[in-house]
């Protein structure tokens, strides 16, 4: 045929877009969260950043290193989990505690089992769950910007949810108030969660079936006022740059509902019965843990395919 076939392996389409082109993308969405954090909490939020970033990139070079793999710290994909586990920090969160979670998220969650694409849970997720079940108080030893309303700065919105109004929803959109680094302000998740949709990174099924589950089950469950409750705590943060990660959310589209409706489920269920900061952080991981499950019941049956029995 003088050339004119070429057969090689699969796979047959090819993309432009490669693991560090999609990191790339997670931290410019994060680039108005860490601005908001700095300018918030001071020069000690992006010396938490950048420690936290520097850490887990030194984690995975020091395991692949010694055991003589292919050095992969290039794809960026450490930076992410390490920026993304600090913005989950409270502003005076001890350095030396954030490099424990940084450890146990990149060597125990993510190399531990065979790196990138093979973690059956999202690395800083995990890494944030170990640290505030090792140092609860430090965990929930919440900081609040010097010029926040004091009717929001003595506990998050969350544990004031009973007695918030709309009259302080623009202080929650803006992140007037307390809570880690990462989640106070509303309106840089919502910028960053535009960019990464339109630049193809995630779908928004994820966050907004997550939103809205949770919406819904607060109101089931008897909330004062579900919509504020949206804004008051880790939800939105966690729907966007968490719930999202490719290696450990559903492949298909109703996968992906299923999913988010599921985390949204179990956060109002927990926020309403078992009062827990982490409720994200663990509705997440509980869905994590149903992924390939998830995969197998929505996957598509192949044309002319049969069941599997």
């Amino acid at each position: 045929m003088n050339g004119l076939l070429t057969v090689t392996p699969s796979p047959h389409i090819r993309s432009p877009r490669t693991t560090r082109s999609i990191m790339r993308d997670v931290l410019i969405a994060l680039i108005p969260v860490v601005i908001v954090a700095v300018v918030y909490f001071g020069w000690r939020a992006l010396l938490l950043i950048c420690v936290s970033g520097a850490v887990s990139c030194l984690c995975e070079f020091i395991w692949e290193k010694a055991f003589k793999k292919d050095i992969t710290i290039s794809d960026l994909s450490s930076v992410v989990t390490g920026v993304i586990l600090a913005l989950n920090m409270p502003a005076g969160m001890p350095v030396w505690e954030l490099i424990f979670g940084d450890i146990c998220a990149v060597i125990v969650v993510k190399m531990l089992f065979g790196g990138l694409g093979r973690n059956f849970v999202n690395p800083a997720l995990a890494g944030r769950i170990i640290l505030f079940v090792s140092f609860t108080a430090d965990m929930t030893n919440y900081t609040v910007p010097s010029f926040a309303p004091d009717a929001l700065s003595s506990a998050t919105p969350l544990a004031l949810e009973g007695s918030l109004t709309w009259a302080d929803f623009p202080s929650l959109l803006l992140g007037l108030h307390g809570g880690v680094i990462g989640e106070v302000c509303s309106l840089a998740i919502i910028a960053g969660c535009v960019y990464l949709c339109v630049r193809g990174v995630i779908k928004p099924i994820i966050p907004a079936c997550f939103v809205g589950a949770e919406l819904l089950f607060s109101w089931l469950f008897g909330a004062a006022n579900p919509v504020l409750g949206v804004f008051s705590g880790g939800l939105l943060f966690g729907a966007v740059f968490m719930a999202t990660d490719y290696v450990t959310s559903p492949l298909t589209n109703w996968g992906k509902v299923i999913f988010g409706v599921g985390c949204g489920f179990l956060t109002a269920a927990m926020r309403a019965f078992a009062g827990s900061n982490g409720a994200v952080s663990f509705a997440i991981l509980i869905m994590n843990l149903l992924v390939p499950y998830i995969n197998d019941i929505t996957r598509r049956k192949a044309f002319g395919g049969v069941k599997a029995k």
